[in-house]
């Protein structure tokens, strides 16, 4: 599971530089290249990555805390380094102790 996690959160992160990478900055370098020609439709493909930009970046965050959660459960099932050096310890032999 934890594997098909991290697989969709790649995924999600290069889609997300992607679709930042599309839209159009203020400055004009690396847009759409669209013309000022038609500012309508430049407006709604502006429109329509910025909500698909939100969406994918909401989505990559919920997968990121998904996977810090499953990887938080699978490290509570797990002994403590204290605790697995006691049993190492009990099935060596014991040095005798002189008096």
């Amino acid at each position: 599971m934890e594997s098909l996690l991290i697989t969709v959160n790649i995924i999600l992160a290069i889609v997300l530089v992607i679709t930042v990478l599309l839209q159009k900055s203020e400055g004009g370098a690396l847009g759409l290249g669209v013309s000022q020609d038609n500012f309508t439709s430049a407006r709604s493909v502006g429109s329509f990555l910025t909500k698909f930009t939100s969406i994918i970046a909401t989505l990559f965050i919920i997968c990121s805390v998904a996977i810090v959660a499953i990887s938080r459960d699978e490290l509570r099932e797990t002994q403590s380094v204290l605790e697995k050096q006691e049993e190492e310890n009990s099935n060596l032999p014991q040095i005798p102790q002189s008096k």
